[in-house]
């Protein structure tokens, strides 16, 4: 199956980084979903809660945030609750 990287950071440290399957975030304009092959993009995100699909679920409730992809790096700056 085709995986995405993701990182996850805050401020103070790197909160997650890992191959994933898929990744849900809260976007300022609704949740979506980022997929392998996703487009390039940069998303502002809202309170929500982040979560990623791979070996291993991780959820992470954020205050908001950025989210950039591009080529399957998927790197997401928030500030976690």
């Amino acid at each position: 199956m085709d995986k995405l990287h993701v990182t996850i950071v805050s401020p103070e440290c790197t909160l997650y980084d890992a191959n994933v399957v898929s990744v849900s975030v809260p976007g300022e304009k609704g949740a979506f979903e980022i997929l392998h092959n996703h487009a390039p993009i940069i998303s502002s995100l809202s309170e929500g809660v982040v979560a990623c699909q791979g070996e291993e679920a991780f959820t992470l409730e954020i205050h908001g945030g950025f989210v950039e992809v591009a080529q399957n790096e998927v790197s997401i700056c928030v500030e976690a609750k």
